[in-house]
């Protein structure tokens, strides 16, 4: 019989504790402190994490416990040409990465859409998502509270109104599953993402059902709004901003940029659409969580939402003229707005593209679908002809000197 190692208890005393200075400690002093108190419990040298350009009271409300920053070398793609609905122009876009040769895949394939003609791009929807859970007694009781919630929309409207002056409910739709209802609400947010603001806001409207309607109890998540987690619900209702771009590359384009043409750049999609059905994927796309990864990180944006946000549909479809290629992102959450889209460097990246700050969210999301199509062009074309491996040779490897 096998032996099973002993787990011995380790006892952790008041020296092994991060120092808990006064209001979290933001100011340079007490951030030098906190990084200085890391450096002696660990060994490690925090130089360059002490070399921040900016004031890190600036951090507040951003993060807990700070003690630097981490410096992400950040480049640049483009130029794209975007008509859009709310995106109008050249574009060049911040992206923040480690991944050799990830900027100039995105790059080619930006130039080739500007080379020809320029990408549409549409904003399709604008509703992020909760989704409290309802408990009661019995399944009779359960299957009588959707009706309930429909004919007080208006009342719950107003206590949502109360909480924020920039999100709005949209909608309510109801599931019930056994002695349990889930209440997905659906919000517009205006440029933050919103998610802080709008759970918020459910907090309070399922404070005022408990008051109002005999539930036995409710939990604020159930977990079928998917924030951060990639579902099948995100890729059909959406979680954020649903948006799409679409082109026609000529064959004289596929050609002179991409080093291939139509019949083999469909012919990888075609492929690996097989093959994305026999792993069972959410949607369809080459590498969206690449670029939005880069984008986000630039820009100041929640992170963990690319989880999301790739859910994409990447289309190639046969053309006379060469090949007609467009991506949807549908559950794309951004901000202009709020996070840590006003910390310095990301207001810089925003900037940029001249989308930093109110009204210029749903222009973000029409540059991003754009730059997010280049890469799925460039990186089929790689594959198409053969170059994937030899251009991640030239440019993705960092060997020591």
């Amino acid at each position: 019989m096998e032996e099973v190692e002993e787990v011995v208890a380790i006892e952790i005393g008041p020296e092994d504790l991060l120092p808990r200075l006064k209001d979290n400690g933001y100011d340079t002093e007490r951030v030098s402190k906190r990084r200085a108190w890391v450096e002696r419990r660990t060994g490690a040298d925090l130089t360059h994490a002490g070399k921040g350009s900016w004031d890190p009271e600036l951090m507040r409300g951003n993060i807990e416990n700070p003690i630097g920053v981490t410096q992400i070398p950040l480049g640049v793609a483009g130029p794209v040409l975007i008509h859009g609905q709310n995106a109008h122009g050249l574009f060049y876009v911040p992206m923040a990465t480690t991944e050799g040769a990830l900027i100039r895949s995105y790059e080619r394939g930006m130039v080739a859409l500007t080379k020809a003609g320029g990408v549409q791009t549409a904003l399709i929807s604008d509703e992020n998502q909760t989704a409290p859970t309802f408990f009661f007694e019995n399944v009779t009781l359960a299957s009588v509270f959707p009706a309930w919630i429909e004919e007080n929309l208006p009342a719950i409207r107003e206590v949502v109104a109360g909480t924020t002056s920039h999100g709005k409910l949209t909608g309510a739709t109801c599931y019930h599953v056994g002695r349990q209802v889930i209440v997905n609400f659906g919000f517009s947010t205006g440029d933050a993402q919103g998610m802080n603001m709008i759970v918020r806001a459910t907090d309070a409207v399922c404070h005022w059902i408990q008051d109002h309607y005999p539930i036995g109890s409710y939990f604020l998540f159930s977990g079928m709004c998917s924030e951060k987690r990639a579902s099948g619900f995100v890729h059909t209702r959406g979680k954020g901003k649903r948006v799409t771009a679409g082109a026609l590359l000529p064959h004289d384009v596929m050609r002179l940029y991409l080093h291939t043409n139509a019949a083999d750049l469909f012919k990888v999609w075609q492929s690996t659409v097989v093959g994305h059905l026999q792993a069972g994927s959410i949607g369809y796309n080459a590498h969206a969580a690449n670029g939005l990864t880069a984008i986000f990180i630039a820009t100041g944006q929640d992170v963990a939402n690319v989880v999301n946000s790739a859910s994409a549909i990447t289309i190639f479809e046969p053309h006379p003229e060469g090949l007609y290629v467009s991506t949807t992102l549908t559950a794309l959450s951004i901000a202009t707005v709020g996070g840590g889209t006003n910390l310095p460097s990301q207001r810089e990246a925003l900037s940029m593209m001249d989308c930093h700050g109110r009204g210029k969210a749903p222009k973000l999301a029409e540059v991003i679908a754009a730059t997010i199509l280049g890469g799925e062009i460039s990186m089929g074309a790689a594959i198409a002809s053969r170059e994937f491996v030899g251009a991640h040779e030239r440019y993705g490897r960092n060997r020591p000197a």
